[in-house]
């Protein structure tokens, strides 16, 4: 399959219209309707509907291969272009907003030449692959000592560089605030904030409070004012100023931070993730 009718397909699909896809890629409206008929064509089977534009079964399925794909294809170039590419002047560090949280890590930062990109946790490994930074560092629950469980994006260089102590931040004068630990058993019944771009991943019961954002003092205070209560590192937890966090004692968990990087790095590149694995006792990964 042509990656470029893949390409136009997908946007078709993501913006449900052949005009604004034709916007979007450059491309005339009946040129975008060709490509849909060549894929069509080459697939022997219709891939949308016209009235309303919306993926047919076929089509959905033909989506799960070929965002992967095209994303493979775009980290493809971008390790190639690094490879042939002088050494940039500035060097792009994409970071989860509890990783850029870390003062180790704003510590490590040099004081010129860095421009820090804080993404959603999801978005961190696609953004490396891709080319569109030099750098990234992701979190996640793990248990300890065992590695987080990235997207298979491209092949990518991982080195674990921390891990943490989990707390929960309650608001001040909840029944267990006053508690030494907590088990997430006990709090079986809890209403979690659902904050999926910062707050580490449990399962919000529907109709608890969205937060669509990646600032943390902004999340806090949201516990901290009873709307629901939220999974922290503990330390981030305890400088939050904002509620009562309470170390988490069962499962056994941590809050674990990941380097990644591509297989080509330029000097400055290589230099930062030196500096930000300085001291690391964790293992490192091949690939991701």
């Amino acid at each position: 399959m042509d990656p470029h009718l893949l390409r136009t397909f997908t946007a078709v699909t993501r913006l449900a219209s052949f005009s604004a896809a034709a916007r979007e890629l450059g491309y005339t409206q009946s040129a975008v309707s060709q490509h849909i008929a060549a894929l069509e064509a080459d697939l022997r089977t219709e891939l949308l509907t016209r009235r309303p534009v919306a993926p047919t079964p076929a089509g959905t399925r033909l989506l799960e291969h070929a965002r992967p794909l095209l994303l493979r294809i775009d980290a493809a170039r971008a390790d190639v272009l690094r490879l042939a590419a002088a050494p940039p002047g500035l060097i792009t560090l994409a970071a989860s907003p509890l990783a850029a949280a870390r003062p180790a890590l704003l510590a490590a930062l040099p004081p010129t030449g860095v421009t820090l990109r804080v993404l959603p946790p999801a978005r961190v490994p696609a953004a490396v692959a891709a080319g569109e930074c030099d750098l990234g560092l992701v979190d996640g629950l793990a248990a300890p000592s065992d590695p987080l469980r990235l997207p298979d994006v491209a092949p990518l260089r991982v080195t674990g560089i921390a891990e943490e102590e989990l707390a929960v931040l309650f608001p001040a004068g909840h029944p267990f605030a006053a508690r030494d630990s907590v088990r997430l058993d006990d709090l079986a019944d809890a209403r979690w904030l659902d904050a999926p771009d910062v707050g580490l991943p449990l399962t919000a019961r529907r109709g608890a409070l969205r937060y669509d954002g990646t600032d943390l003092h902004a999340l806090c205070a949201l516990a901290a004012a009873g709307h629901g209560l939220v999974l922290l590192p503990r330390p981030v937890a305890e400088a939050a100023r904002a509620g009562v966090a309470v170390p988490l004692a069962a499962p056994r968990l941590a809050h674990r931070t990941e380097l990644l990087a591509p297989a080509s790095l330029s000097g400055a590149a290589a230099a930062l993730a030196a500096r930000l694995t300085a001291g690391s006792p964790y293992d490192h990964r091949p690939d991701a």
